[in-house]
């Protein structure tokens, strides 16, 4: 099984040093000492934390989708007929074309919680429901 520095699994899970060791503590992750003396844990148990950590809560009812970044609203670029919509999903930046109707009708402004469900080419932005 491949092994991984602390701060390299760290960086993986997109956390600090500080948090990958307080979850070794906790059990979380299993660490071992490699032969160079330094703290090592499995690659394998790494991405599996990887997508457990993935999961967002949050997420509005079913759809066929299975691409969903759930994120804030962080800017909005309007013109008569189309704006371009920005979120911020995590480490992911999201940018999504669609109608100024449809920005008007989902109540999307700066700071709004919401899903960017993306299917082939395509990015549906989709609101929570009452966050709006």
């Amino acid at each position: 099984m491949p092994h991984l520095r602390l701060k390299d699994a760290a960086a993986h899970l997109g956390v600090s040093d500080d948090t990958v060791r307080r979850w070794v503590e906790r059990g979380l992750l299993d660490a071992h000492v490699d032969s160079t003396g330094r703290k090592v844990v499995d690659g394998y148990e790494v991405a599996m934390v990887a997508r457990e950590q993935a999961r967002q809560p949050g997420a509005p009812g079913a759809s066929s989708a299975r691409n969903r970044f759930v994120g804030l609203v962080t800017d909005i670029t309007l013109d008569t007929v189309m704006a371009q919509v920005e979120l911020q999903c995590g480490p992911f930046r999201v940018v999504s074309l669609m109608s100024s109707e449809a920005v008007r009708e989902l109540g999307l402004e700066r700071g709004s919680l919401a899903t960017a469900s993306i299917k082939s080419t395509n990015v549906v932005i989709e609101t929570h429901v009452g966050s709006a």
